[in-house]
């Protein structure tokens, strides 16, 4: 399949209530061994990228060791790969576009994109935000990929649980906007709530992505909410990288 393809292949995995469940990789062996286990699609996770580099979560991973990764990842694994981009690493619109035709040159087909201001503080304004994910489309339809703009909110992860409930109303607005913008997919990490969910769901036209982080978890009940996507953002890697310090502790201890 052509890179245009695999992304309208990755899009159509979407079904609200049926979701495209998504354990995150991180390096191009971790993706090759997710996809034997018969992942239709592989998702990186920006932490766990870092962490298996020796980085710290923020755009601190330098730009080309992350498209290096996403490239061999896509050269190895053949799905379609969505990359974890945090904040794109540029606040810049022209900068941006850049950097997603280095992402589009690695061979990936979706992008997970936040609004929360990277190494600073809060959330870029929805205006800032709307125009940021507008030139991403611009980009990838000059390269004719319909890239899948996963457009991250982190509302409520900078947030309590128990002031989730004050800012459901806020992620619907921002839903709504990055849906107008160009947006393929609404992303609510954070949100655990069964019955805020659902009302992102119903309100929210875009196909909406939750995150588990148990790794052993019924992903059904979450399903029912309505989503679309399921992901595991950096619990695979923590529980791969806990199975290995125990077996080496068998050793050494």
């Amino acid at each position: 399949m052509t890179q245009a393809d695999r992304a309208r292949t990755f899009a159509a995995l979407h079904h609200p209530g049926s979701p495209l469940v998504l354990y995150n990789c991180w390096d191009a062996g971790s993706g090759a061994a997710i996809a034997k286990g018969g992942a239709p699609a592989l998702a990186t996770g920006s932490w766990s990228v870092a962490a298996a580099q020796g980085y710290a979560d923020g755009e601190a991973l330098p730009l080309d060791t992350l498209l290096q990764i996403a490239t061999r990842i896509t050269a190895t694994c053949d799905v379609p790969v969505s990359l974890d981009f945090e904040g794109g690493y540029a606040v810049d619109t022209d900068a941006l576009r850049k950097n997603i035709a280095g992402v589009l040159a690695a061979g990936v087909i979706g992008i997970n994109f936040e609004d929360r201001v990277v190494q600073g503080e809060g959330l870029h304004d929805i205006n800032t935000q709307t125009a940021r994910i507008a030139a991403i489309r611009a980009e990838a339809d000059a390269h004719d990929v319909p890239l899948y703009i996963n457009a991250r909110t982190d509302l409520f992860l900078q947030s309590k649980p128990e002031d989730h409930g004050q800012h459901v109303e806020a992620a619907i607005t921002r839903g709504k906007a990055y849906a107008e913008a160009g947006a393929s997919g609404f992303f609510i990490p954070g949100l655990s709530d069964p019955e805020m969910i659902r009302t992102i769901c119903a309100a929210v036209s875009l196909p909406v992505n939750a995150m588990c982080l148990d790794v052993t978890a019924d992903v059904a009940p979450l399903a029912a909410t309505g989503v679309s996507r399921i992901s595991f953002g950096p619990a695979p890697y923590r529980a791969a990288m806990k199975a290995l310090t125990e077996q080496a502790e068998r050793l050494y201890q």
